[in-house]
């Protein structure tokens, strides 16, 4: 017996055109606008805000202050007089008392004495003015003693 061929008719295959990989535009509008609207109200609060920003870093930095002069402090047995002030901190001081054991670099992470947020100087007492042996304050956005809201004097000894 041979074999035969069945003859087989040609089915028409549909092909369904690709769908190209990624977003499409519509699909790209509504996530920009998402984000568009997000930092919109992220931006509405911060413009708000930006004062309790300034205070929170410049209690952050006297806090700073407060760490390098206890380091200051440890290792040269004495703290810097109130002449010698917070520039101790950044370059070897001169003077009495003597800073025998000044470290090389200082005793910030940078090679100048940072300014508050207002950028007015911070003012050092030694000794401190609440009997502490010292006290470093911002004196606000006014850059006078004293002062409520964003202009109340912000102090070492009250961290």
């Amino acid at each position: 017996m041979t074999r035969q061929a069945i003859p087989t008719q040609a089915v028409p295959v549909r092909v369904r055109p690709r769908r190209a990989a990624g977003f499409s535009l519509v699909e790209l509008l509504v996530a920009v606008s998402i984000m568009l609207i997000l930092a919109g109200a992220v931006a509405l609060n911060l413009l708000h805000e930006p004062n309790k920003a300034r205070v929170a870093r410049a209690k952050s930095d006297l806090a700073v202050f407060k760490t390098a002069l206890r380091l200051y402090a440890d290792d040269n047995f004495s703290l810097p007089s109130q002449r010698q002030g917070l520039q101790a901190l950044v370059q070897r001081p001169t003077g009495a008392p003597a800073a025998n054991n000044w470290r090389p670099g200082g005793y910030l992470d940078r090679l100048t004495l940072p300014r508050d947020p207002w950028n007015n100087d911070y003012a050092y007492f030694a000794p401190g003015r609440h009997q502490e042996p010292f006290e470093i304050v911002c004196y606000g956005a006014d850059g006078q003693p004293g002062g409520e809201g964003v202009n109340a004097d912000l102090s070492s000894s009250a961290l």
